[in-house]
């Protein structure tokens, strides 16, 4: 499977809690819903065309309880049948049971067990949100392609998605696009450790 890497960011690369004031208020975080303003119809048809693509989701814990609180509950919105009904994997050196079914916990060498669930059949292992499993997967080398919806806000403060001293990664962007809400959508694919040169060089 392709393991994709989804992120809604704000312009200073900010991706803690997009979707509400109270949604993750940890280290004293207050500017939550950040992303909400900026949703529109275009860019639920995008992302309901990537979760389309999903056979299989893999978790961060804070993100897997988040989702498994409230995605059960919500069986008449359209992503429902999909985000309930495939196999979801979550990475976690806590959570000995996991309800929301069907999970599998992974622990112990995470990205060592990601490999293995990339080596299976199907299409995208889809990551949804998780930062801190995101970043430790990209500094691995596994996540094949990231899909990036950045919001036309500086929040200031919060978890970033590419900290000081973050590993570096080579992209090749696939596609961009803006909807009418004011989000830009950056699709890329890893290509390995970045390139260098120095500008008006010899070729």
């Amino acid at each position: 499977m392709r393991l994709v890497l989804q992120e809604f960011l704000s312009l200073d690369g900010v991706y803690q809690g997009p979707g509400a004031p109270d949604e993750d208020t940890s280290d004293g975080f207050t500017r939550g819903g950040w992303f909400v303003p900026h949703l529109d119809e275009e860019f639920e048809r995008l992302a309901g065309t990537w979760l389309g693509r999903a056979d299989a989701f893999l978790f961060g814990r804070r993100t897997y309880l988040s989702f498994a609180r409230d995605w059960p509950k919500m069986t008449e919105h359209p992503a429902a049948a999909v985000l309930n009904g495939l196999p979801k994997y979550v990475a976690s050196h806590s959570l000995t049971t996991a309800e929301w079914d069907p999970t599998t916990i992974l622990s112990g060498d995470i990205p060592d067990q990601v490999a293995e669930l990339k080596r299976r059949t199907g299409r995208e292992l889809q990551i949804h949100g998780s930062g801190r499993l995101g970043q430790s997967l990209l500094a691995a080398g596994l996540v094949d392609e990231l899909r990036l919806a950045i919001a036309p806000v500086i929040v200031g403060s919060g978890r970033r998605l590419f900290p000081d001293g973050g590993a570096p990664a080579g992209l090749r962007l696939l596609s961009n696009e803006t909807t009418p809400g004011g989000l830009a959508i950056h699709v890329y694919e890893s290509t390995g450790r970045p390139e260098y040169g120095t500008y008006g060089a010899d070729a």
